[in-house]
This record gives C-alpha cells, sequence and structure tokens, in this order.
C-alpha cells in the first residue's frame, strides 16, 4: 500500500489474525491481496465443500470481519465494498483503510480473536443470562442478521433437523462430516439460529461478518461456542429451519454457545495456513475496482 513500510506491516499483522478465522470444516477458502489503496478479500473455489459454495462464502465474510476488528484495533477503520466487480465473482471485498482512533470495543474484539476456539465438547448446564444472548443478537443485527434462540418446540425441530441432516449424510460416501458429535443430541448448549433476509451471495458474505460477531463476542464474555452448518446443507432442510425458527428469514448457520465443562482444560489453537500461503502477488490489472 502507498501508506509507508509500517503501515504494510500493520496490514500483514491484521490478516495474520483475519486467517484464524473459523471456516467450514477448516477449508480456510480465502485469498488476499494488498494493492496501492486497498486490501482485496477472494474466495478459493479450489477449497469450496459444497456445490454451491454457500459455506465458503459464508467462511470468507468471517475473515473480512476479523480483518476489520484487527485493524480497528490497530488504528485503520475499513471502508469495504461487498462485490464491487460483477465480472468476478471470486472478489469478495475491498477493504480502503482510513485513520481510526481504536475504541474499547475494537480492542477487546481483537483480543478474542486469538483465543477464541470450536468448542465441541459437551457444555456445563449453568444457564446462560439473557442478557448475553441478547448482546451477540444486536452485534449481529448491526451486521444485517437475524439470530433467533431456538427454545421449546422450535428448539426441538432443529434437533430433529439436525439429526436428520447427520442421516442423510451418513449414507453418502463423498461428504466429508463436521468432526463433531453434539449434532443430533446438543447437551446443555442454547442454540441460535443466524439468517438473513435473502439468500444470494452478498447476503450469504453479510451472514459470515454476522457469525464472527456473535462468536468473537461471546469468546470476550466467557462463552464457548461451535458452529454448525451440516444441518442446513441441504435444500429441504434448509427450508425446516426457514419455516420453524426464523418465519420466513433464510437460515446461514447454527450456533451452539454456553459455558465449557467446568475446570475443562483449555482447547488447543486448529492450524492455519501461513499468510504468505494465502496472499497472492497484488496485479492491478486484476483489481481495479475500488
Amino acid at each position: 500500500m502507498d501508506r509507508g513500510k509500517s503501515d504494510d506491516h500493520i496490514v500483514k499483522a491484521a490478516l495474520a489474525l483475519a486467517v484464524r478465522a473459523p471456516s467450514v470444516r477448516n477449508s480456510q477458502p480465502w485469498r488476499w491481496r494488498i494493492g496501492d489503496r486497498c486490501v482485496h478479500l477472494y474466495s478459493d473455489p479450489t477449497r469450496a465443500t459444497d456445490s454451491d459454495q454457500r459455506d465458503l462464502v459464508l467462511s470468507c465474510g468471517a475473515a473480512l470481519h476479523h480483518l476489520r476488528i484487527a485493524l480497528a484495533a490497530r488504528g485503520w477503520s475499513a471502508v469495504v465494498r461487498r462485490l464491487p466487480d460483477p465480472a468476478q465473482p471470486d472478489h469478495l471485498a475491498s477493504i480502503e483503510l482510513v485513520r481510526h482512533r481504536p475504541t474499547p470495543y475494537d480492542v477487546a474484539l481483537s483480543d478474542a480473536i486469538t483465543r477464541r476456539r470450536t468448542d465441541r465438547r459437551h457444555f456445563s448446564s449453568c444457564p446462560v443470562p439473557p442478557g448475553y444472548l441478547g448482546l451477540v443478537t444486536e452485534r449481529a443485527a448491526v451486521l444485517g442478521a437475524i439470530v433467533r434462540h431456538a427454545t421449546d418446540w422450535p428448539r426441538d425441530r432443529l434437533v430433529q433437523t439436525m439429526s436428520a441432516g447427520a442421516q442423510r449424510h451418513a449414507g453418502n460416501p463423498d461428504h466429508r462430516p463436521e468432526p463433531t458429535d453434539e449434532t443430533s443430541e446438543p447437551d446443555f448448549a442454547e442454540l441460535l439460529v443466524l439468517g438473513t433476509a435473502s439468500d444470494d451471495r452478498l447476503a450469504r458474505l453479510c451472514a459470515g461478518e454476522a457469525l464472527s460477531a456473535v462468536l468473537l463476542t461471546a469468546t470476550n464474555i466467557g462463552l464457548a461456542t461451535c458452529l454448525l452448518t451440516e444441518p442446513l446443507e441441504l435444500p429441504a432442510l434448509r427450508h425446516r429451519g426457514r419455516v420453524g425458527v426464523l418465519d420466513g428469514g433464510y437460515p446461514q448457520a447454527v450456533i451452539r454457545i454456553g459455558w465449557a465443562p467446568t475446570g475443562a482444560e483449555p482447547l488447543p489453537a486448529t492450524p492455519r495456513r501461513a499468510i504468505e500461503d494465502v496472499l497472492d502477488p497484488f496485479d492491478a490489472t486484476e483489481a481495479t475496482v475500488y
């Protein structure tokens, strides 16, 4: 970028945090380019885990929000243009940097990036305060997403949907299941369904950003989380979740949220690709839209 070597160092440090974002089946389907004026986010179709790239775009959206938070904590606000070039569908966002005074919120969420883990263990029976669930819902709403807390019969319907998804995928030899044993019996975890008003590529990207906000907020206040998308990979099951939980919204992810088991050891970090492996040389002819 044209702001100097020190700023390039800040951008690369922020990217190193961005790639800590959760991704479906740890696919890490993103690529980045640092241009003269912007940082560019591209999807990597070779790492897609589903034919319609739903999970790919959701995962990239989470990385985009991680980058925005990491930059904000380091004194740069991100002005984002999503899907800036219709001729390049893999070009998901261009991010222009503007000087910014970090807020306590920015710093807290940035610090949560390295502490967040996908926790597939059985959660504690200690209830989650309603105010905590309200906070993560508000953070998602700011980014254009809907979050519904599934309780009573909607929860039962959702658990049935998750179980049905696992059973259907079990008969598909080409399907690689998520490494979790909580899809059919979510123990004491609260279940949140994150959705959007529409279901196009832009909506899925924004859903990923909202997902990141939910997970980092939960981490910051001490809650454990686990992202689930497998129950929503089949159209019939997505429709069941749409009618039964979101009242017409489009479900994009299910989140288990609660307290980690009492006395449990901290979870290790899941390996990520080195930043050099996801950072492409910038070619001005390939990304001229800002």
